[in-house]
């Protein structure tokens, strides 16, 4: 059984940082595509960022540039580090896992962007 839980979100004012972390089990993130989408109030949930084999790297326009995946293949962890924080950045942010071409997710995280 694949499990995914979300760590790191909070407040934070715009133009600063937050360095979103999800700990996975029963799936290894090398041999997975791992991402991290994100849902705001209103609207559907969209693709931030993934990673694949091989740590090839994908991101929406939108934040390119500002947040970096990343996976640690020993912890079994992904990590989203999200800079230059905006206020339309405000979602709930969930943590994706790919096998087998079933998709497996966290409960998700929320991050307010807010001065």
């Amino acid at each position: 059984q694949v499990q995914l839980v979300e760590s790191g979100g909070g407040l934070v004012q715009p133009g600063g940082s937050l360095r979103l972390s999800c700990a996975a089990s029963g799936a290894s993130v090398g041999r997975n595509t791992m991402g991290w989408y994100r849902q705001a109030p209103g609207k559907q949930r969209e693709l931030v960022a993934s990673i694949g084999r091989g740590g090839i790297t994908n991101y929406t326009d939108s934040v390119k540039g500002r947040f970096t995946i990343s996976a640690s293949w020993p912890r079994n962890t992904v990590s989203l580090h999200m800079d230059n924080l905006k206020p339309e950045d405000t979602a709930r942010y969930y943590c994706n896992a790919r096998r087998q071409g079933i998709d497996f997710w966290g409960k998700g995280t929320l991050v307010t962007v807010s001065s």
